[in-house]
C-alpha cells in the first residue's frame, strides 16, 4: 500500500510546477513485481490531479504568482503564445518535462473548459507511463 501511496504523491508533485519526477519510481515499482495496471492508475490519477492543480493556480492565482515573482511575466507570455497557436492540442503535452506544466497553469489562465482540460491531459499522461511501462517490460 505505501508504495500505491509513493507513488501517489510523488506523481503529484511531478505535475505541479515544482521540478520532480516520477518515471523513475514507476520503473522502479514495475521491477519490483508490482501490480502494473494498478501502478498505472496510480501514476495517471496522481499527475493528472497535480496537472488540475495548475489548472486551478491559473484560474484564480495569475495575478498573485506574478507578483510574488513565483512565475515570470516572460515565461507567461511564452507559455500563452505557444497556446494560443496550438490551442487544445497542446494540453497532449501536458507530459513533457519543462513545458507541460506550464501548458496547464496557462489553460487555466485562459479558462479553457474543463471538461475538455482534463480529457486530454489524462490522455496525454496515462499515454506517457503506458509506453513506459511497455519498454520496462519488454
Amino acid at each position: 500500500m505505501m508504495t500505491y501511496l509513493a507513488l501517489l504523491f510523488s506523481s503529484f508533485i511531478s505535475a505541479t510546477l515544482f521540478p520532480m519526477g516520477s518515471e523513475a519510481l514507476l520503473v522502479y515499482d514495475i521491477l519490483e513485481g508490482y501490480n502494473v495496471y494498478l501502478l498505472l492508475f496510480v501514476a495517471t490519477l496522481g499527475n493528472s490531479a497535480g496537472a488540475c492543480l495548475n489548472y486551478y493556480l491559473g484560474l484564480k492565482g495569475e495575478e498573485y504568482l506574478e507578483n510574488k515573482n513565483i512565475i515570470s511575466k516572460k515565461s507567461l507570455q511564452g507559455a500563452k503564445s505557444f497556446f494560443d497557436k496550438y490551442g487544445a492540442w497542446s494540453l497532449l503535452l501536458s507530459w513533457v518535462p519543462f513545458i507541460g506544466d506550464p501548458i496547464t497553469f496557462i489553460a487555466g489562465i485562459l479558462k479553457f473548459n474543463f471538461k475538455y482540460f482534463l480529457l486530454l491531459v489524462v490522455i496525454s499522461k496515462f499515454s506517457r507511463y503506458a509506453v513506459l511501462a511497455y519498454i520496462t517490460l519488454s
